[in-house]
């Protein structure tokens, strides 16, 4: 396997009792040069060595948590636990993103507030995550499912109707609604 990053020993932080080690670029990838350093992980499980996912700056991944496909974590976001931020997903800021969490696809998670990771609900009995979307709008990750929430909700329609799954999820689509209610994007 070609490794595109290493763990740095001699530059670490202990966070919540664990050792964080800073990552530094083997390989230039998608703007990332050689040499380059990001931010910290525990462990190369933490982040992908095929794709352009990376973390930087201040970032913090660690537990069972993974970086993959073309995420990026960045500024002071911390990613733990069982958390997977994937696709073209970016979490930065002060994000908190953590326990089962899914990010994913277009997501833009500044804030803990802009992600919302309920479960275990439905017939799968797992955690459905809804995200921000760069957009202003709802991604929705449940199972094998990543889509809006528009077509989240439709889904649950079209294969649950109204018996208890489908009330499960159009609660939890209701309580999305309230807590990542639209927001307007501006230009930069």
């Amino acid at each position: 396997m070609n490794r595109k990053y290493e763990l740095l020993q001699d530059d670490t932080k202990e966070f919540f009792g664990v050792t964080l080690y800073r990552i530094r670029a083997l390989i230039e990838f998608n703007g990332i040069k050689v040499g380059e350093l990001g931010g910290y992980i525990a462990t190369e499980k933490n982040l992908d060595h095929s794709g352009n996912a990376w973390v930087s700056d201040n970032a913090r991944v660690y537990g069972n948590a993974r970086v993959s496909d073309n995420a990026r974590v960045s500024d002071n976001a911390c990613v733990s636990d069982n958390a997977w931020v994937y696709g073209n997903a970016r979490v930065s800021d002060n994000a908190r993103v953590y326990g089962n969490a899914r990010v994913s696809d277009n997501a833009r998670v500044k804030t803990s507030f802009d992600y919302l990771c309920l479960g275990p609900i439905g017939s799968r009995c797992a955690f459905t995550t809804f995200m921000r979307s760069k957009d202003g709008g709802v991604i929705v990750a449940c199972g094998c499912f990543t889509g809006t929430l528009e077509d989240f909700e439709a889904r649950v329609q079209q294969v649950h109707g109204k018996d208890e799954h489908g009330q499960t999820y159009a609660a939890a689509i209701a309580f999305a609604r309230t807590m990542l209610p639209p927001q307007e994007v501006t230009a930069c």
